[in-house]
């Protein structure tokens, strides 16, 4: 049996690739050292867990609005408001499974067959293939370590053309921790408007921001900036939720209607029980994020302090996010080889730059305990030597 054309031009995941050899390799005795996965390590708050099981014991398990449940959208209005600045109706929210399938709905609701999208690299690996999916053309903007790997209004007005549909932000950034400035942001703004292109930005590692780093929502900064703008949120990384399949998308009412009804006919409701966790979520206690923060912003330094101490590996530091992008060129190596080779000898896994758009590169992530980063970091140092 044939497969369809646009499932073959897709390019398996890396990420899940990785993770899923490391823990192969853990089932058999190994001793590995995963640096794989984009995902907390701590577990989901009590209160939250406490909320889904509540609602399990009340019967709360049939359909909901395929949008989600009124009182869910009404609470991630009023977390935008509160915490960005955007002021969205609950009819301009949609409760989606994961935020990932809130930008796959985003963009199958905007792109045409034919229609550019701008996509600066280093990139989370999804991007491309859901921009495909769609039918849409992925266009690929490489950006520099030199400037904290960020889309200057210089690069975006380079590589518009009459086709460009849509430029993706991601702020901060999965894989190279950027967070972008306020005055960033407008300047790129300013170039999506000239041009009358849309934006997408998705913003789920809102909360993990450190130092002086900042999150701003871009689609504050004016009416026309918001009516050219999908906001993407999630409850994934900064409640420790991956596995609940929680997202959203704020947009303006024609897109949101557009998508609501795309997922009234794909997956209906986002699961009805999750959805009361991530109501008690952002209802509830804000201390678990806080100090969820201060712990990676401890690793976050012990990974630059133990990187400093390797030669031919150069880093850029984040300013939010859970990830670390290394600069491998020093090895002579790509990443393909660095990483199987490092997985081989040293069983640390590490994720190929080439599946974010940089094969110079690779990435990873302190989302782990201090212990895994001290003895990681160490055997990446004895690799490299």
């Amino acid at each position: 049996m044939e497969t369809s054309e646009r499932v073959n031009k897709l390019t398996p995941s890396l990420t899940l690739a990785v993770d899923a050899k490391a823990k192969a390799l853990k089932a058999e005795g190994a001793d590995v050292i995963g640096f794989g996965a984009g995902e907390p390590d701590f577990d989901t708050p009590e209160h939250i867990k406490a909320a889904a099981m509540g609602s399990l014991d009340a019967g709360f398990t049939k359909y909901t609005p395929s949008s989600g449940i009124p009182e869910l959208r009404s609470a991630i209005s009023e977390k935008l408001k509160r915490d960005n600045g955007l002021s969205y109706d609950p009819s301009q929210i949609i409760v989606t499974c994961g935020a990932k399938h809130a930008c796959y709905n985003a963009l199958l609701a905007v792109i045409n067959p034919g229609d550019e999208v701008l996509i600066p690299a280093p990139y989370w690996v999804s991007y491309p293939e859901m921009v495909k999916l769609a039918g849409g053309e992925p266009v690929i903007i490489p950006t520099r370590a030199e400037n904290n790997y960020k889309l200057t209004p210089e690069l975006f007005q380079e590589y518009t053309s009459p086709l460009t549909k849509m430029v993706i932000l991601n702020s901060p950034g999965n894989p190279t921790g950027t967070v972008y400035t306020a005055n960033e942001l407008a300047a790129l703004a300013e170039v999506a408007l000239e041009d009358d292109i849309l934006i997408l930005s998705d913003e789920i590692y809102e909360k993990l921001v450190y130092d002086d780093a900042k999150h701003i929502s871009i689609a504050g900064f004016s009416s026309d900036v918001y009516e050219h703008t999908i906001t993407i949120n999630g409850f994934s990384k900064p409640y420790a939720m991956t596995g609940w399949r929680l997202g959203y998308v704020a947009a303006p009412k024609n897109v949101a209607k557009a998508i609501d009804s795309l997922q009234s006919h794909s997956t209906s409701n986002p699961t009805s029980f999750a959805q009361k966790g991530a109501l008690a979520a952002y209802k509830g206690p804000q201390e678990c994020v806080e100090e969820m923060v201060a712990e990676y912003a401890k690793r976050r330094t012990r990974v630059c302090e133990l990187l400093n101490d390797i030669s031919k590996l150069t880093y850029v530091k984040p300013q939010g996010a859970f990830y670390v992008l290394i600069n491998i060129a020093g090895t002579g190596m790509q990443s393909v080889e660095f990483s199987e080779k490092l997985l081989e000898k040293e069983k640390v896994a590490v994720v190929p730059g080439i599946a974010f758009g940089d094969d110079n590169t690779v990435r990873i992530s302190y989302a782990t305990g201090m212990e895994q980063i001290e003895e990681g970091l160490k055997r990446i140092k004895k690799f490299v030597g």
